[in-house]
């Protein structure tokens, strides 16, 4: 049954409490955005006031080729900047892409009792996790998402756990990805001229999340957004787009090229959106940038994303390396235990890249 539209509070058990969802919401005949999902203004997307980012995907075959240090550069300069940038020929054959997506939207298609199953609290193992908006309890406006979160612990639990619409083709993507993320890990350490042992990058690596996310079509896009400013807080996270579009990342301040603006990331066929999260930027010394992203939402057609966390595990250590402090002067972040940092960016809701003060030394 739907909600009633005139109170927030019945609203948010339909949608978060009862396991309903945006979807669910979408399903009941809605025809506006309920004042619950209305941004500030200051928070929504004008896509007629952004440009699209026109740079070129990495081609990973080349590395180890002729053009592997041109390759290692077009890297390092995304890594630098804009802390985003597409791959093709990255090893996850296309097929298994568009598997993927189909999966996405079988699950999402499920009646809302059969994903309400894998909401916190009653989900049969604490990997799994179906859910809406970001944190919820502590967001004044919605995000307009839906998503399914799996935890790799080994490849058992994972296809006794993981939902039968989408765990073979999300354990197999998520493999795939890890070889390619060791790759770019090891280039990005490798060029700040600190040599790591096979522990350390384990360390760095050691905890993996596969998301399936999705934007149901929103009568009133312009007043909402799908997901809101932030970082990601892990190492690197690879993100498949579908063919709609909708991504949005900030160009630094301090970058000459846009100072503050905002660029699409296009959709490429067959690419993978590759990100740099706040642990490498707290690791180089702010020399890597995580990128502040955002999602906008669609009237035309509903949305999926799939993306790739890969993150510290809970115990290890994260601060800048001692090699890159000594070339600094001085080091711009405090050693964190990664279980705590992930606490906090978990504990609030998304703003900008709010979550790198965790670890941040103020200076005087």
């Amino acid at each position: 049954m739907a909600p009633s539209l005139n109170s927030s509070n019945s609203l948010y058990d339909f949608v978060v409490r009862d396991g309903n969802g945006v979807k669910g919401l979408v399903d009941s005949g809605l025809s506006e955005v309920p004042e619950r999902y209305i941004q500030p203004p200051q928070e929504r997307i004008d896509k007629l006031d952004s440009k699209q980012c026109d740079v070129p995907p990495i081609d990973l075959s080349k590395l180890k080729g002729p053009e592997h240090d041109k390759v290692v550069d077009e890297i390092v300069r995304a890594a630098e900047t804009l802390g985003f940038f597409q791959v093709v020929n990255h090893g996850v054959p296309v097929e298994l892409l568009e598997s993927l997506k189909d999966a996405a939207h079988s699950f999402f298609s499920l009646p809302p009792e059969k994903k309400a199953v894998y909401c916190k609290g009653v989900s049969p193992s604490p990997i799994i996790k179906y859910g809406t908006s970001f944190a919820p309890e502590k967001e004044k406006a919605l995000e307009w998402k839906d998503y399914i979160s799996m935890v790799y612990s080994n490849d058992e639990d994972a296809l006794q756990y993981w939902p039968n619409h989408c765990k073979e083709v999300a354990l197999e993507y998520l493999k795939l990805s890890s070889k390619m993320v060791r790759d770019i890990v090891e280039i990005l350490i490798g060029e700040l001229g600190v040599e790591v042992d096979d522990s350390k990058i384990e360390g760095l690596l050691g905890m993996k999340m596969v998301n399936m996310n999705y934007y149901p079509a929103c009568p009133n896009p312009e007043l909402t957004i799908g997901v809101g400013r932030h970082s990601d807080m892990g190492t690197i996270t690879v993100l498949l787009q579908d063919g709609i579009g909708g991504l949005y990342v900030k160009l630094e301040e301090d970058n000459d090229a846009g100072k503050g603006e905002w660029l699409e990331i296009p959709p490429i066929p067959g690419a993978l959106v590759i990100n740099v999260g706040d642990t490498l930027q707290i690791l180089s010394n702010g020399k890597y940038k995580s990128a502040e992203h955002r999602v906008r939402t669609t009237s035309s057609q509903s949305r999926v994303s799939v993306p790739v966390f890969t993150m510290p595990t809970a115990t290890e250590r994260i601060g800048p390396l001692a090699e890159v402090v000594k070339k600094d002067g001085l080091a711009h972040y405090r050693e964190v235990v990664w279980k705590d940092y992930m606490n906090n960016f978990f504990g609030n809701a998304h703003v900008g890249k709010k979550s790198l003060d965790f670890a941040r030394i103020n200076s005087a």
